[in-house]
């Protein structure tokens, strides 16, 4: 190559050097999201190769307590967002959605939504599609390895011998909501036909609930022994059982279980949505979701992710667990929210 001809070459490169810098995200997001275990494990498979590949960019990682308390506080800052990016459960970001709490979300600047499962879609905008689910997972039983029978179903958490022992937490939180749809199928019922009955039943559960909110979490309550059976998740449990060394169990209930994601949501009005886009995208890549079904159980939902089948089946992915998914009307079931929250507020919680 002639000298003149390299020169020119390597003057072109310097230039375009900076701009392809200058294209990348960079400045400062605020992620929302789940405390403890979720925390420590999202920022080593999702926060920290990302960052990685935009060195730019800063990440800061606000724990805010479960998804209702998480879409209260976005409530409170709609005026003024401290929040560029929220991961919350689905049946509630969708509140969140219909309250415009949320920014849809374009293809062309989203790449990786193309590859979402149409399972994980939380439907579109005017604008393009809402924040869509990042993890799969379905409700379990949990119990003690030391509570004998083991527990099975509703029909356990109705039973007067564990008066004292159950933790879990109350609608509007999902696990409460879910557990409402189940004991409705336990009385062999619609979830969507008048709740009375339903209520009668909850009440006979929350006889024997200890806490509505376990201390640290349901899982670890278990595992030292200050509560024998609690409603939770099966990635969290799958965890903790790997952690504790099997004290604490799970199992999906007789009635069947009730699939549940966790969205990854643009908030409204982001201080820096450019890098809360980037984040979003990698977020909802192969890469991340596979490395986070291995170190948590969640099941991935971009249909690129492949699991090796040994993992598989403890996630919410298998398909023999998928067979045993209770079909649940989301969207009727957000338009009824507020009534069943105020039933749960008013009667089932005062019946401890």
């Amino acid at each position: 190559m002639r000298p003149a001809l390299r020169l020119l070459l390597a003057a072109a490169l310097v230039l375009l050097a900076p701009a392809a810098r200058a294209a990348d995200p960079s400045g400062e997001i605020v992620l929302l999201a789940y405390p403890g275990a979720f925390q420590d494990n999202y920022t080593k498979a999702v926060i920290e190769p990302f960052t990685a590949k935009y060195p730019g960019v800063k990440v800061i990682y606000a724990a805010g307590g479960n998804s209702a308390q998480m879409l209260g506080q976005l409530r409170a800052q709609k005026a003024s967002p401290q929040v560029d990016v929220a991961i919350m459960d689905f049946s509630l970001s969708r509140v969140g959605n219909a309250e415009g709490l949320f920014a849809p979300l374009d293809r062309k600047e989203i790449p990786n939504l193309a590859d979402v499962f149409d399972e994980a879609r939380m439907g579109s905008a005017a604008a393009g599609e809402w924040g869509p689910g990042i993890t799969f997972d379905h409700l379990v039983l949990l119990y003690g390895e030391g509570v004998k029978p083991a527990p099975l179903g509703i029909k356990d958490l109705m039973n007067p011998a564990n008066k004292g022992s159950i933790v879990f937490s109350p609608a509007p939180n999902v696990i409460g909501t879910s557990v409402q749809i189940l004991t409705a199928k336990y009385l062999g019922s619609d979830y969507k036909a008048p709740i009375d009955p339903v209520i009668d039943a909850l009440k006979k559960i929350a006889a024997n609930v200890q806490t509505w909110q376990a201390t640290p979490d349901n899982y670890t309550m278990i595992i030292n022994g200050a509560a024998g059976i609690g409603v939770g998740w099966n990635a969290r449990a799958q965890f903790y059982a790997d952690k504790s060394g099997g004290k604490v169990k799970s199992t999906v209930m007789t009635e069947g279980s009730v699939l549940d994601m966790d969205t990854i949501n643009l908030v409204a009005g982001a201080r820096n949505p450019a890098a809360a886009k980037a984040f979003i995208d990698f977020a909802l890549g192969a890469e991340p979701q596979v490395k986070l079904a291995h170190m948590m159980y969640y099941g991935p939902t971009n249909r690129k992710a492949v699991l090796p089948p040994e993992l598989l089946e403890r996630t919410s992915s298998a398909p023999a667990t998928l067979a045993r998914m209770v079909p649940v009307d989301w969207g009727y079931v957000a338009s009824v929210l507020d009534q069943w929250s105020g039933r749960w507020r008013r009667e089932v919680i005062p019946a401890q």
